[in-house]
């Protein structure tokens, strides 16, 4: 499975700032012309929660859309976990332009943090064993990329980006293709070397899903005796992905069956935004 590089986030990192501020900015912040233009100003921003923190890039990308003026200075770098009441950055410029990115900036740390941290307490509980942690394609319209990147930075990993770089062939898709080695078959004609991936409900639609030669087999809502005899099953044909049902509970004993990956829609979906304060000085 992928896992996205900041590289190769340039562009969609500044159109996604270039969208929350014509969002929140749009035609002007009229609020910050209360402060006289050439007032310069000096702000830190904490952390209120501990967290993993992810997207300095879109906090960089906000003020340089804002005001080259602004000097950011990070104290953190993603991927790092932070306490209550810890200085992640420091700001420098004029004072209008330190507010009016304010709201954008914390905006994107914030939820790109939350998702860091959810993705690090899900990689903590599987330590020592050989699974991935997956995310799946429940996102934010519009913030997939950014919350995809923030699931490696709290050290999950990334299943695919969409509907285009892979096959998930599903209950639906099985039965409107006719059977599960059809629509196998039709996907490598399709598509040759995208990978194949199809869910099965039972044992005997695994067998069926190796004979067909798939890539990989989504076991779904499996029960651990049944995920435990799948993988003697596949004895390594393809990597086995659990999913559906699965919690914090279940997680380690899901991980221990010996499977390869894990999805947890949760990674991206069920997110609380880490509390973060900035501090302005004059």
């Amino acid at each position: 499975m992928p896992n996205l590089q900041l590289a190769t986030l340039t562009a969609e990192i500044e159109a996604n700032v270039r969208r929350a501020l014509q969002e929140d900015v749009g035609s002007g912040d009229i609020t910050a012309q209360l402060i006289p233009a050439e007032r310069l100003a000096k702000a830190s921003v904490i952390s209120r929660d501990a967290a993993v923190i992810a997207g300095t890039a879109w906090v960089d990308a906000v003020f340089r859309q804002v005001d080259p003026r602004v000097a950011v200075h990070w104290q953190v770098v993603d991927g790092d976990r932070v306490q209550p009441d810890q200085i992640l950055f420091h700001l420098e410029g004029p004072a209008r332009s330190l507010l009016t990115g304010e709201r954008s900036a914390l905006n994107f740390l914030q939820m790109l943090s939350g998702v860091a941290t959810k993705a690090q307490h899900y990689a903590d509980k599987v330590t020592g064993t050989q699974v991935q942690l997956l995310d799946t394609r429940k996102t934010l319209p519009g913030l997939r990329m950014a919350q995809k990147y923030a699931v490696t930075c709290g050290g999950c990993h990334n299943h695919r980006i969409g509907l285009f770089d892979a096959f998930l062939i599903k209950e639906n898709h099985i039965a409107a293709s006719g059977g599960i080695a059809e629509a196998i078959s039709a996907a490598r004609k399709i598509a040759l070397g995208k990978p194949v991936e199809i869910e099965v409900e039972n044992l005997a639609e695994l067998r069926q899903a190796l004979d067909a030669g798939a890539d990989i087999v989504m076991l779904d809502e499996l029960s651990l005796e049944d995920m435990r005899e799948a993988v003697a099953i596949n004895a390594g044909r393809a990597k086995l992905e659990a999913s559906g049902g699965i919690n914090d509970q279940t997680l380690r004993v899901v991980a221990e069956t010996g499977v390869d990956y894990i999805s947890i829609g949760a990674l991206t979906k069920d997110v609380k935004a880490v509390d973060l304060s900035m501090r302005l000085s004059l």
